[in-house]
C-alpha cells in the first residue's frame, strides 16, 4: 500500500493592519499652520462670493436698493475671489498632503468626537474639491457637467464653510496646542523637523506667489504683462476689451439688425432708430467692465442716460426700475433687470460707442447697458427693448 500523501500545512491567516507612514511633516503643525491660511483663503472666496452671488440674482427686496458705488466695486471683489480661489488651489493640496495618513487610522471611528472630525473632514473634503473645481472651470468657461453652475456653486460654499467651522470646533484643543511655533504640542514634535517645515510652507508661499502673478493681471491691470495663465488678457479682444460671448454664440447678426430700432415701454412709449438715438445728447463715462471669471478692465464710453430714455417714457424718477431685453437667441441673461437706484444713476448708459468707437457687433451693436458695479453678464449687449418696471 502507497502511504497517503502529506496536506499541505496551514500557514495562519495573515493579519490586516492599516498602513504606517513615518515621514516627516505628517504632523498637527504643518497641517495647523497650512489649514489656517487655507481657512483665510476659504473665508475671502466665501465673502466676495456671497457678493457675486446676489449682485447677479438679488432678492427683490435688495434689488432696488444695490448701489452702483465703488463703481469699480465688483471689479474689486470678483477679481478678489478669483485670485484667493486659485492660491486655495494650492493651499488644499498641501493641507491635503499632510494630513491623508490619518484616512487610514484604525478603527475608523473611536468616539463621538472622532465620528464628527471624520464626518467634517468628508464634508470638507468633498465640498472643497467640488467648489474649487468647477470654480477653475468657470474661469475658463468649461461647463462638463449637467447641473446650473450659479446656485450650485453657490450652495456648496455654505457646505464647505459649515464643514470647517464643524472641524474647527472639534480639533480645537489640537489646533490651539500647535498654533505657534512655543505652542505645548509643537516643542513636543522632534526638533529638527523644523527646517523642513519651514522649507515646505515657503515653498507652498512661492508657488502662490507664482500663480498669483501670471493671473491676477487680468483684474489687476498694472501686472497685466504677467498675464501668462490666466484665459483672459485685458488688452485682448475687440476694440482693446475681451469678450466672452460672442455675436455668433448669441445667434445676433448684421442682418438681423438692419431694421433695428429701439422700443421703450412704458407710460408713454416710444421708438428710436439708431440714427434717432445718436442725435440725443450724449454722456462720456470711464467704467470698468467686470466679469464671473475674474477678468476686469477700465474702458471709455459714451451714450444716453438711461435715466433720461426712462422719464420720457414715464418713469418716476429714482423709483422706476427697468427691464432690458437683448436680441440674441437665449441665454440665462438674455432678460436682466435694473433696480431703481441703477436705472436711476448718472452714470448707467445705454452705450452706443466704446473706446471713441461704435461698438463692435461682438462688445454689443448697436447698444449695450454699462452701470457702475454691475457684473459683466448683466451689461446687457444687443439691447432692442426697455421696459419701465
Amino acid at each position: 500500500m502507497t502511504s497517503p500523501e502529506p496536506r499541505p500545512r496551514r500557514m495562519p491567516a495573515e493579519i490586516i493592519r492599516p498602513p504606517v507612514f513615518r515621514g516627516p511633516l505628517h504632523d498637527a503643525r504643518t497641517a495647523t499652520s497650512v489649514g489656517r491660511w487655507l481657512g483665510l483663503a476659504f473665508a475671502v472666496c466665501f465673502a466676495t462670493g456671497i457678493v457675486s452671488h446676489y449682485l447677479q440674482r438679488p432678492p427683490a427686496w435688495l434689488a432696488d436698493r444695490l448701489p452702483g458705488r465703488p463703481v469699480g466695486g465688483y471689479a474689486f471683489t470678483q477679481g478678489l475671489h478669483v485670485a484667493t480661489g486659485l492660491a486655495a488651489i494650492v493651499l488644499l493640496l498641501v493641507k491635503l498632503w499632510a494630513v491623508y495618513p490619518r484616512l487610514f487610522v484604525w478603527p475608523p471611528v473611536r468616539s463621538v468626537r472622532h465620528a464628527l472630525e471624520r464626518l467634517s473632514v468628508a464634508v470638507f473634503v468633498a465640498a472643497a474639491v467640488l467648489e474649487l473645481v468647477t470654480g477653475l472651470l468657470n474661469i475658463v468657461e468649461w461647463y462638463p457637467w449637467p447641473f446650473s453652475f450659479v446656485p450650485v456653486h453657490f450652495a456648496v460654499a455654505w457646505l464647505a464653510v459649515g464643514s470647517i467651522l464643524l472641524h474647527i470646533a472639534v480639533k480645537a484643543p489640537e489646533i490651539r496646542d500647535h498654533w505657534g511655533r512655543r505652542s505645548a504640542g509643537t516643542l513636543a514634535l522632534p526638533a529638527e523637523d523644523a527646517v523642513d517645515r519651514r522649507s515646505l510652507l515657503l515653498a507652498t508661499g512661492g508657488a502662490i506667489g507664482v500663480v498669483t502673478l501670471t493671473t491676477v493681471g487680468q483684474s489687476f491691470t498694472p501686472l497685466k504683462a504677467f498675464d501668462m495663465l490666466a484665459p483672459r488678457h485685458p488688452d485682448h479682444g475687440p476694440q482693446g476689451l475681451p469678450v466672452n460671448r460672442t455675436a455668433a454664440a448669441a445667434g445676433v447678426s448684421a442682418h438681423r439688425l438692419a431694421e433695428w430700432r429701439l422700443d421703450v415701454v412704458g407710460p408713454r412709449p416710444y421708438a428710436l432708430t439708431l440714427a434717432e438715438l445718436r442725435a440725443v445728447p450724449q454722456v462720456d463715462v470711464r467704467l470698468p467692465i467686470a466679469c464671473v471669471e475674474g477678468w476686469s478692465v477700465d474702458a471709455d464710453w459714451a451714450g444716453v442716460r438711461v435715466r433720461e430714455l426712462l422719464a420720457r417714457a414715464g418713469g418716476l424718477p429714482g423709483t422706476a426700475a427697468l427691464r432690458v431685453t437683448s436680441l440674441e437667441a437665449g441665454g440665462a441673461y438674455r432678460v436682466t433687470e435694473l433696480g431703481a437706484a441703477y436705472a436711476d444713476d448718472p452714470l448707467t448708459l445705454l452705450a452706443l460707442t466704446l473706446n471713441g468707437q461704435p461698438l463692435s457687433l461682438d462688445h454689443g451693436f448697436p447698444a449695450r447697458i454699462i452701470a457702475p458695479g454691475r457684473p459683466g453678464v448683466l451689461q446687457t449687449k444687443w439691447v432692442h427693448r426697455l421696459e419701465v418696471l
